[in-house]
């Protein structure tokens, strides 16, 4: 909209009266906005609660959102690494879990069972390590089963809780791990956030197109919303591991389960040329029609972080809740440092 407030989203219905307003979703002139929704369940004018947070962010110094148009394309994973490698540098770190309806990282961070502390100061994070602090609404189900099934605004109010009331003490970086898409929660992180150091997002996408298209939403919005896109990560980008590593079948004419040969196939390979069993066998998983992420962040105009691979080992680190970076390197490990390389620089 031409000469909108800041709190005004660009593709608003005209006379909108703005995210912030009490009549955000509710006026005449909200009807048909593809903004209604959100705007109806966000929070609304000043909050006295921002002074909260203020406070307790201004001990952080970097704040890192981590963000993917759709869900199921390792964004947590990639939270749960960046987080495990900021650590091992000797940062201080926390890491914030607001996928509210699907909390994944207690798992990733080996922290399952574990439960949240209360102490003067306020919430006391769960630590990995020394350095490493994690809060969740995971740590809060008494279930691990049971389904959240909670509206906008209850949402809304665990996130301000977790960034008002959390006691981080003095943190380099924050990240936060949020839900896919464009919802209600990443209306509020956006809005609470503006009293805190935020470096910026980071995107996670897998390769194809019908993951692209819901990223150029996500780096859409962080546009609007004010928040820099640090970079996109192409994650499962493509199958890499040694051929030692590789399961070897004879498919079968007649519906048979497939023959394993991998014995076979490894005693030639030892024989004939041993020097082949730590080649890198490679393959591409998904089609790929528009050149991946790469050309999206070109023509978006957003840094291209890096390509990480599909790994057995990046895999079985998430599962078991450990850093892929402990173990040898990896190809998924080794693609994670030259991205993690890459956003240091660009945070500076």
């Amino acid at each position: 909209m031409e000469g909108a407030g800041e709190d005004v989203p660009d593709n608003a219905n005209e006379h909108c009266p703005g995210t912030e307003s009490e009549a955000a979703g509710k006026s005449a002139a909200c009807a048909g906005c593809p903004n209604q929704q959100a705007c109806a369940t966000g929070p609304k004018g000043p909050d006295p609660d921002l002074v909260a947070i203020s406070q307790r962010m201004s001990s952080v110094k970097h704040v890192i959102l981590v963000l993917s148009g759709k869900g199921g394309v390792g964004k947590s994973t990639f939270a749960a690494q960046l987080s495990f490698a900021l650590a091992g540098m000797d940062k201080q770190v926390g890491l914030l879990d607001i996928d509210i309806c699907g909390p994944s990282i207690p798992k990733m961070l080996g922290l399952e069972g574990q439960e949240i502390h209360q102490s003067n100061l306020g919430w006391s994070p769960v630590y990995v390590e020394d350095n490493l602090g994690v809060m969740s609404i995971g740590f809060m189900l008494p279930d691990p089963d049971e389904a959240v099934i909670w509206r906008g605004p209850r949402k809304n109010g665990l996130i301000k809780q977790f960034l008002k009331d959390v006691y981080w003490a003095d943190l380099d970086f924050l990240v936060v791990d949020a839900p896919p898409g464009t919802s209600d929660e990443h209306i509020s992180i956006a809005q609470y956030l503006k009293v805190a150091n935020v470096a910026g997002a980071i995107v996670v996408t897998t390769p194809q197109e019908v993951s692209i298209i819901d990223v150029r939403k996500e780096i859409s919005f962080c546009k609007k919303v004010g928040i820099p896109v640090l970079g996109v990560v192409e994650n499962m980008s493509g199958l890499q591991l040694p051929v030692r590593d590789l399961v070897f079948r004879k498919s079968s004419d007649d519906g048979q389960e497939d023959e394993d040969v991998t014995r076979e196939v490894m005693l030639k390979l030892e024989t004939l040329a041993p020097e082949l069993l730590s080649t890198l066998a490679c393959a591409q998983v998904f089609y790929v029609s528009g050149g991946g992420a790469q050309e999206m962040a070109r023509q978006m105009r957003v840094p291209f972080l890096g390509r990480v691979p599909l790994d057995p080992r990046l895999s079985r680190a998430a599962e078991q809740g450990k850093s892929c970076f402990e173990d040898s390197p990896s190809p998924s490990g080794l693609a994670l440092k030259g991205i993690i390389k890459r956003l240091l620089k660009a945070i500076g």
